[in-house]
């Protein structure tokens, strides 16, 4: 008798189905961490953003102070160089390299706020322009073709122009100038979705039209978006350093990284170093941003992936 036939020893054991599935978060974190410049800029930034927060605790001086007997001493490793003023100092005394870590602040926050704004704003719009259609995607479609007409850096500068220099003017203006290719984006990715059978389903079964556009359809939507936003922070960052170097952003003595090259125009023969150390620093960061988009886009986009 065989040990199936016996009711008193129950049941055969089945075979093992083998390991159990990776989650698609694993699994695109394991194809983002298989991107060598990905993971060089995401360790960058990760300690771009531990330098702003704690500032205070880090920098040597305050990046306001004077010094007037150290006035635009070079760099500590040059001949005339001194030790307390690592990265040398500026026209006025103070110390660069406090400037330049107190100005990581600025410069995140920046990006940060410039791509909350256009991301949002354009989310909004594209939903509503991909998900209506008609004469309202057509309507809302030329306003964003007219704002990407202009130069960006041109744009922005007018509308700083208009509502006045500052660092929010020159945020929200940014924003305006970032913010059609969200618009753009999500609007193709809901008329590629809007028709699909998920989307019939719920509004069967008797979803409205707002939990259609923000709960149904737009998740399935972020996978772009959320590359352009990556992007997008770097060029919000040398939109605004354009405009503080222009006097029309974060205006002195806020060590803004666009301001400090602004201030120290003057200086570009004289005293190399004051101008080389915040464009050192905005290379650096714009840099290690398009890393990591560059790591999503491979990451999020199937066709890109690597096996």
């Amino acid at each position: 008798m065989s040990a199936t036939d016996d009711p008193h020893l129950g049941t055969a054991e089945q075979e093992p189905l083998g390991p159990p599935p990776i989650s698609p978060l694993r699994e695109n974190w394991r194809y983002f961490l298989a991107n060598r410049g990905a993971v060089i800029g995401l360790v960058v930034i990760a300690l771009m953003v531990l330098t702003a927060i704690f500032a205070p605790l880090i920098a040597p001086h305050d990046p306001t102070a004077q010094f007037r007997d150290a006035l635009l001493v070079p760099p500590a490793w040059t001949d005339k160089g001194r030790p307390e003023f690592l990265l040398g100092t500026d026209a006025l005394g103070r110390d660069i390299l406090s400037r330049l870590i107190f100005g990581a602040r600025y410069s995140l926050a920046i990006g940060l706020v410039v791509v909350t704004l256009a991301l949002v704003s354009g989310i909004l719009v594209g939903l509503v322009a991909g998900y209506f259609g008609g004469w309202i995607d057509g309507l809302i479609m030329r306003v964003m073709d007219i704002i990407l007409a202009f130069p960006s850096l041109l744009l922005a500068l007018v509308l700083v122009a208009i509502i006045g220099p500052g660092l929010f003017n020159a945020m929200l203006a940014i924003a305006v100038v970032l913010q059609p290719h969200f618009a753009r984006l999500t609007r193709g990715a809901v008329m590629a979705e809007k028709h699909r059978e998920y989307v019939t389903s719920a509004r069967v079964a008797g979803a409205g039209t707002l939990r259609l556009m923000l709960v149904t359809i737009l998740p399935n939507c972020l996978g772009p978006l959320i590359v352009q936003a990556t992007l997008s922070f770097s060029n919000a960052i040398l939109d605004a350093a354009a405009l503080g170097f222009l006097g029309m952003g974060a205006q002195p003595p806020t060590p803004e990284w666009g301001t400090m090259l602004a201030e120290a125009r003057e200086f570009i023969t004289s005293a190399w170093w004051v101008v080389t150390m915040p464009g050192i620093a905005i290379l650096v960061t714009v840099l290690a941003i398009n890393l990591i988009g560059d790591g999503l886009r491979d990451t999020l986009d199937p066709k890109l992936k690597r096996s």
